[in-house]
């Protein structure tokens, strides 16, 4: 079953039982899909629909932050269980010694010997990685990598 698919079953779902939070939430999510094939004339498949739910969370730990400097818990909280619900559409996170091999297999299949070939590592890695690691954690450990 395509992400879009289970999004849209788990709406129905949420519907049915009532249940307020996670209803608005995967509202606000299928309207980011809907908005993004507008947007690009395309229909978006799970890697796609995957970046959105990246971006949707990513706004949210913003939020957060922003919240809590502001000293308003409350609102924080809600953006806390909005990221919550939508973290559960995403696929399981990599550990680092999983995103260690990665990079090592990407390095011995570019070639990339110094920071210099940082670029050309990440174009391989991004689609490889992508919805399964933090992106910035793996650019971190990449410079890391890179500069031994």
């Amino acid at each position: 079953m395509s992400l879009k698919q289970r999004l849209t079953d788990d709406m129905k779902a949420a519907m049915k039982s009532g249940d307020k939070d996670s209803l608005g939430v995967i509202r606000l999510i299928n309207a980011a899909i809907k908005q993004r094939e507008v947007d690009e004339r395309i229909e978006l498949d799970d890697a796609g629909v995957i970046a959105v739910l990246e971006k949707a969370v990513k706004q949210r730990k913003d939020s957060i932050s922003q919240y809590e400097a502001a000293n308003r818990e409350d609102l924080a909280a809600i953006e806390r269980s909005e990221m919550v619900v939508i973290e559960r559409y995403l696929p399981e996170k990599m550990g680092e010694a999983e995103v260690l091999a990665a990079i090592d297999a990407a390095i011995a299949e570019t070639g990339a010997t110094g920071p210099a070939d940082m670029g050309k590592l990440m174009g391989v890695l991004k689609p490889k990685l992508a919805g399964q690691a933090d992106m910035g954690q793996v650019s971190a450990l990449v410079k890391q990598r890179l500069s031994k």
